[in-house]
């Protein structure tokens, strides 16, 4: 479901790891599992301490603007296990999730939806990212 072209992305190398260990469970989709993994085996790796405050990393909360209506929104990217959709917590595994991740401030997200269309988001603002605080492990 995740649609492959996309910007380039810039991952950290802790993210990078943890979601590789991910995508050895058992559990999601192999559509999503597929774009997931392209998209982190092709990321340029960097050191979490060295991660520009611009980028999408795991666990950062962004206000993002619908491609179509430009309805505003705050999503925080999570792992599967902390997903709360009504809450905004959207897994990295999600569609909406794997579009996101790695992308900078301005950039638009895409992904497909259940029914085939390609769905889009612009990255308005990145309103907590973990490392910009100095929390390198979250």
């Amino acid at each position: 479901m995740f649609f492959s072209q996309q910007p380039a992305r810039l991952l950290t190398e802790l993210d990078h790891v943890r979601i590789s260990k991910l995508l050895q469970r058992p559990g999601p989709s192999p559509d999503t599992a597929a774009g997931v993994e392209d998209l982190i085996h092709s990321a340029e790796l960097i050191s979490s301490c060295k991660v520009p405050a611009n980028v999408v990393t795991m666990y950062s909360q962004v206000l993002i603007a619908d491609g179509q209506t430009g309805e505003q929104r705050k999503l925080t990217l999570c792992y599967p296990h902390d997903t709360d959709v009504a809450a905004g917590f959207v897994s990295v595994l999600s569609p909406v999730g794997a579009g996101l991740l790695g992308l900078k401030k301005g950039q638009v997200a895409r992904w497909r939806t259940p029914d085939g269309s390609v769905a889009t988001a612009r990255i308005v603002d990145i309103l907590f990212q973990p490392e910009e605080s100095g929390d390198y492990l979250l």
